[in-house]
């Protein structure tokens, strides 16, 4: 089993590699690019921007606007800013949402918000918002600007329809496939769409991009919310439990739900919509999700969202790229193992 789960760990740091790899040389330049103009004279700016942007994470986000537009030809550097745009867009949402949320950590480190205060995370995060529609506007190309401007607005609102489904645990699966879909999968779809539309490629291959990120985008949050309830969070950087304790609904929620005894649901009941948790009730919450398979056919869905991006990547031609962005799916679903 040990060999099993070690040639496992080995096949997912490859998968990431081999794109990371591809656009080492564009990543460094987005680096520099989010250094610079993350920059302020207001020095607490950069000191809170940069606390959580040296926290770690994959870049994986900027990294699909690099490989797309590596993928479609690119024969300009715009989609360097861009990618840095996405980035600036993505921090600026985990700024607001470790607020929303009251979160101590992030990515195993302590939270801005629980360094710096509620204020000057959701003000910074402002400021990083703010520094990506420049970066648009710099760009100088109204379909981009309208592309990552839409997704802002989408990504927003499904943060509002998370608040909305918090503690409620008639929501629907529809109901959460929505949120997920906009506080995700959006920001997803349009980091790859853009590296089509700054390569000047044609309509078919901007919507096969943004399928691709899409679909990914879904997988990726499936898989996050399936590793809620599973000790490999830990290796991650964050407690098992933590959207347990915020009385989120998921999907594997939602399932094991909606597969239990009145007994059951009384006990989601009490532990979701009224917070009246006790030391025992996480480990209760995930005996029912494996009784009731909630957690498997969660991953199961993540896997046909993940056929589904590599689907749409085959209107283009075989490449070392596109290899590497069907290997991403591949990194993106196999976290939960």
């Amino acid at each position: 089993m040990a060999v099993v789960a070690s040639r496992q760990e080995e096949g997912k740091a490859a998968s990431l590699e081999a794109l990371t790899a591809l656009v080492e040389d564009d990543l460094k330049k987005v680096n520099q690019t989010i250094v610079d103009r993350m920059h302020s004279p207001v020095a607490l700016i950069p000191e809170l921007a940069g606390h959580i942007i040296a926290a770690g994470g994959k870049r994986l986000r900027p990294m699909l606007t690099l490989a797309a537009a590596q993928l479609c030809g690119i024969q300009n550097d715009r989609h360097v800013r861009l990618a840095a745009c996405v980035e600036f867009i993505h921090t600026a949402t985990l700024l607001h949402d470790d607020v929303v949320d009251e979160s101590d950590l992030r990515r195993g480190l302590a939270s801005a918000n629980a360094v710096w205060g509620n204020k000057a995370s959701v003000l910074v995060g402002d400021f990083l918002f703010s520094r990506s529609f420049e970066l648009m506007v710099e760009d100088g190309s109204l379909e981009v600007l309208a592309i990552l401007s839409r997704a802002s607005s989408i990504i927003a609102e499904g943060e509002v329809l998370q608040l909305i489904t918090t503690n409620d645990t008639s929501t629907t699966e529809e109901a959460y496939l929505e949120v997920i879909r906009s506080k995700t999968a959006e920001l997803f779809a349009a980091a790859a769409r853009i590296g089509a539309v700054v390569a000047g490629r044609p309509a078919e291959e901007e919507a096969a991009l943004e399928a691709y990120g899409r679909n990914l985008g879904v997988a990726f949050q499936l898989v996050d919310d399936v590793l809620d309830y599973s000790a490999k969070q830990a290796e991650l950087g964050k407690t098992v439990g933590d959207d347990f304790r915020e009385g989120k609904i998921t999907l594997p929620v939602i399932l094991a739900f909606a597969r239990g005894t009145e007994e059951e649901r009384s006990f989601w009941r009490r532990c979701l919509e009224t917070l009246d948790q006790n030391e025992d009730d996480l480990a209760r919450a995930m005996e029912l999700m494996t009784r009731h398979d909630s957690l498997n056919d969660s991953l199961a869905r993540a896997r046909e969202y993940g056929d589904e991006a590599r689907n749409a990547l085959s209107i283009f031609p075989d490449s070392a790229i596109r290899r590497a962005m069907i290997d991403i799916v591949d990194f993106c679903i196999e976290r939960a193992y």
